[in-house]
This record gives structure tokens, C-alpha cells and sequence, in this order.
């Protein structure tokens, strides 16, 4: 059964850095592009930045673009999201989520199926 567990979020001042972690069992990894997305309350979900399972293709929303790196490990079966340069319009509960299909070369920001109970990032000074 796939699980994936979400951690590293919490309060940060504007302009402050998270480094929030993936944490995947149950799949098998290497074959699943993985995405991140966010949620804050009365907002749509949004999707954040997605990786593939080489890590050759990798995507960000226009929203963190140069603020946000992500990277995967797939021994450990983990993908990490460095957020930098928080920002007061970041905070939000953000998940991390199996791609809806397998797909070698291309990931999607729009895409996924599973996901886990999400990590908290709030941004206030």
C-alpha cells in the first residue's frame, strides 16, 4: 500500500527557509514521477514543483520559481523541497503526491492521485 509522509514544515519569518521532506513506502519509487503541491484555506490547490524519477526533468510553478529547489533520492525514497525567500503569501499545507501515471521523461504540476497528510508552512513576522 502506498503511504507517503510529509515533514519539515513550521514558522518561519519573511524571507526565511524551509526545507520540507518526502518520505515514500509501498511503490515502487523509482518508477513515479513525484509532485508537490499546496493548499491554504479557501484557496484552490496549486501545484508547486514536480521531479521525475531521474530527476533529468524537474518543473516550478511561476509562484516559487528561483525560490525553490527540489531533489530526490531514490534509494532512500525521498524527495526534499528547499524553499528559500519565504514569502507572506507561501504559507499554505503543503503535500507531496505520486504523479496520476508513470512517466520516465515528463512530470506534471497538474497531476496526481496520492498523496500524504501534509506538512504546515506558515510565513509571519
Amino acid at each position: 500500500q502506498l503511504r507517503l509522509v510529509e515533514s519539515g514544515g513550521g514558522l518561519v519569518q519573511p524571507g526565511g527557509s524551509l526545507r520540507l521532506s518526502c518520505a515514500a513506502s509501498g511503490l515502487p519509487f523509482e518508477y513515479w514521477p513525484i509532485v508537490w503541491f499546496r493548499q491554504a484555506p479557501g484557496k484552490e490547490r496549486e501545484g508547486v514543483s514536480c521531479i521525475t524519477p531521474s530527476g533529468r526533468t524537474i518543473k516550478y510553478a511561476d509562484s516559487v520559481k528561483d525560490r525553490v529547489t527540489i531533489s530526490r533520492d531514490n534509494a532512500q525514497k525521498t524527495v526534499d523541497l528547499q524553499m528559500n525567500s519565504l514569502k507572506p503569501e507561501d504559507p499554505a499545507n503543503y503535500y507531496c503526491a505520486r504523479q496520476r501515471t508513470v512517466n520516465i521523461e515528463k512530470c506534471y504540476l497538474d497531476s496526481w492521485d496520492t498523496w500524504g497528510q501534509g506538512t504546515q508552512v506558515t510565513v509571519t513576522s
